[in-house]
């Protein structure tokens, strides 16, 4: 079913309503906010819940009656918007608005001592209509034009507390989105130059095209190719946090509020995700090259995000490096999916399942930690240690999230980290042991499927840290901790405990039906990564796959109690109570050790020396060729000075002077040039007529002048 502007079905209005509907309403809320801040608030949760709504009405229609809406708005920028509702997109727009909804509901009660809270609703409610058209958009041009607004409205979110901290990390955020888009729109060129469309269908198999069909088959077109889709692939992993673009993830989350916190990581970083999902299921897809170039990024991410949040003490940043890890899971999945190619259907539903999950997990988590933070301000875990105690509900909820995305069996995290771990040991049976280079292929998917292991330890080590901090050991002040035992039962209000508890529980029930609830999620949104081979019937609580979550499982229990408690720990105080330290050097910062000193010092001073020699090398070739080619030669009768007249009169009285000198003054001759003389007295009263022709009295002289002939013109009329 297609559908446009002068024909709109009913389903193509629904897609353009979920995505300018909340962008209207923004305005709305905003003049409503300056009226009334409860009404406010209460038409931001009606809004997002209505968009809830309409795309559960959405992924109904394709569940019940599959296939895919287009719908398009033409003439945009002469391109035009298009949009497409499948399965991947329904079931990602809803999960989107479920997160915006759970989010906004839980704003209210965070956001009750902040400034600018209308600014802040004003900006979350625009960034949902551009987050869901980024995951409607058919072609590349209408991602670029959504991805764009959602990538400078969420910045206000980043900046929302307008700090020292929080300003520097906007800043961080916004010259990531700005250099990726930028790059991204090269790439964009680059590929509709090549191919003359930017229709994701239209793209389908185009790298094959490009070896297999006559005219795409030259060397030159497939390394154009490869050229658009590294710079594409550079602006979506900046806003995905993919190493080594992730530098605004640990820098922006901490500084953010947190229902902000939620969505930058549960939300806009698979905004990001999705042009990557649609450049290795279309334009690259069955590429074995794209596919090892994606699972290399991802195992780089996910380990050192990982690493990251081992050594981190402050709550959310810890969990935002555990999303640039948990972004390298699912490009780990990617990049088999690419790798498999013919029989990748293992490595596409593990890619779309940990995304799924990943969102939910990340909506429970940093609204947990929201709740620390709107209670206590703080976020050191030395300082929130205990907050948790004796308080079941709040235990609850971070429990979930942290089970889930520990890949603990029975939750939800563990389903999709066993597919991505079974698609690794799937190509390691692919591959051919018979040479060389299948020899040196398996050893490597072997090293990677240890980090794989070993970075699921690193997730379990750190979760136990701060699971342990927060609701199992004391805070080392007493009045501290009689402080946060006293908050039982008032540390959030029934609306945000809902919110809180719904996204919570539902990570166990994925989990604990992963036949019923996250095999038909699969089947719904796995057409995107268009996947090869039939999908195997697994046995999730075999031997087998609770290996790999058991390797996991022992090995952060022995990182958390020999490194965490041993090494990250340390005795300080009267008491010799231990305290959390972070032991990772600051010089590491890749920010503030390469991409700061590049782009602030190292560009502009070679690009200053640059700019100043070919300043120079212009004006020297401009004197050069005055002096040589284009040299200057004295007109004819050109005068020297003065004016002809001054220059006749001179001349007349010299020949005078000569006849003078001759007869009546031989004597006593005069030598005085009257050519000179003239000239110059011509020159003074030049002078003296434009200082008086400038001055204010003689404009003043001059407008009285013509006054007094106008109103003699005037009484002359008169009569």
């Amino acid at each position: 079913m297609s559908s446009s502007l002068t024909g709109l079905s009913f389903t193509g209005l629904l897609l353009c309503i979920t995505v300018f509907f909340p962008m209207v309403s923004a305005i709305v809320g905003y003049l409503i906010g300056r009226k009334n801040k409860s009404m406010r608030n209460y038409f931001a949760d009606a809004v997002t819940g209505l968009e809830f709504v309409l795309f559960f009405i959405l992924l109904l229609q394709i569940i019940l009656k599959g296939g895919h809406i287009d719908m398009e708005i033409p003439q945009i920028c002469g391109l035009g918007l298009h949009f497409m509702l499948d399965g991947f997109r329904a079931l990602y727009g809803t999960i989107a608005a479920f997160m915006w909804f759970m989010s906004t509901l839980f704003s209210e009660e965070y956001l009750a001592h902040y400034r600018n809270r209308n600014r802040y609703y004003l900006f979350l409610l625009i960034t949902l209509g551009a987050t869901e058209g980024v995951f409607l958009s058919a072609d590349f041009y209408t991602t670029f034009i959504f991805f764009e607004i959602m990538s400078f409205t969420s910045y206000v979110w980043v900046a929302q507390d307008e700090k020292k901290e929080a300003l520097r990390a906007a800043g961080t955020y916004l010259a990531v989105a700005v250099i990726g888009g930028l790059v991204m729109l090269m790439g964009i060129f680059l590929l509709y130059n090549l191919t003359g469309t930017l229709m994701f269908e239209e793209l389908s198999g185009l790298s094959e095209n490009l070896i297999y069909n006559g005219n795409l088959s030259s060397e030159k077109a497939e390394k154009r190719l490869w050229a658009a889709g590294v710079c594409m692939l550079f602006g979506f992993g900046a806003k995905a946090g993919a190493f080594p673009l992730h530098i605004w993830l640990p820098k922006a989350h901490p500084v953010a509020p947190a229902p902000a916190s939620a969505l930058l990581s549960g939300i806009l970083t698979k905004a990001g995700m999705f042009g990557i999902l649609i450049l290795t299921g279309y334009v690259f897809s069955g590429d074995s090259v794209w596919g090892s170039l994606i699972l290399i990024l991802g195992v780089c991410t996910m380990f050192l995000g990982a690493l990251l949040a081992l050594f981190s003490i402050d709550l959310k940043r810890t969990l935002a490096c555990s999303s640039v890890s948990q972004i390298g899971f699912i490009l780990v999945g990617v990049g088999l999916s690419g790798l498999l190619s013919g029989e990748n259907a293992l490595a596409v539903r593990g890619s779309l399942l940990h995304m799924v999950n990943h969102s939910c997990i990340k909506l429970a988590l940093f609204m947990a930690a929201g709740v620390v933070y709107m209670n206590i301000h703080k976020l050191n875990l030395n300082e929130i240690r205990g907050f948790g105690r004796n308080k079941p509900l709040f235990h609850y909820i971070f429990l979930m999230g942290a089970l889930g995305i520990g890949g603990v069996p029975l939750w939800n995290g563990y389903v999709s980290k066993t597919l991505i771990h079974e698609s690794i040991i799937e190509y390691m049976k692919f591959l051919n042991t018979g040479s060389v280079n299948g020899i040196f292929s398996l050893g490597i998917m072997k090293v990677i499927e240890w980090i794989f292991l070993i970075s699921g330890g690193l997730t379990v080590a750190y979760m136990t840290k701060l699971y342990i901090a927060v609701f199992v050991e004391k805070n080392t002040d007493e009045k501290v901790q009689e402080k946060y035992d006293s908050l039982k039962g008032s540390y959030m209000n029934k609306v945000s405990g809902a919110a809180l508890t719904i996204s919570a529980t539902l990570l166990p029930v994925m989990g604990f039906l992963p036949s019923l609830v996250m095999e038909p999620i699969a089947d719904l949104g796995q057409g995107i990564l268009q996947p090869m081979g039939e999908s195997p019937k697994m046995a999730w609580f075999s031997a087998s796959n609770l290996k790999g979550a058991a390797i996991s499982l022992v090995t952060g229990a022995v990182i958390y109690l020999v490194i965490v408690r041993l090494w990250l720990m340390k005795a300080e105080g009267e008491g010799k109570a231990k305290v959390y330290v972070n032991r990772w050097n600051q010089y590491l910062d890749l920010e503030d050790l390469i991409y700061r000193p590049i782009l602030l010092s190292a560009l502009p001073f070679v690009f200053g020396i640059i700019c100043r020699a070919l300043d120079s090398l212009v004006d020297g070739i401009v004197v050069l060729l005055r002096k040589t080619v284009y040299k200057d030669s004295k007109l004819p009768h050109e005068l020297e000075e003065g004016t002809p007249i001054t220059h006749m009169l001179g001349c007349f009285v010299n020949s005078l002077q000569r006849m003078g000198n001759a007869t009546i003054w031989r004597k006593k001759p005069k030598n005085v040039d009257y050519e000179h003389k003239y000239a110059m007295i011509n020159e003074e009263w030049s002078e003296e007529r434009t200082i008086i022709g400038r001055s204010l009295s003689f404009g003043l002289l001059l407008f009285c002048v013509g006054l007094i002939i106008t109103v003699i013109y005037v009484l002359f009329r008169m009569k």
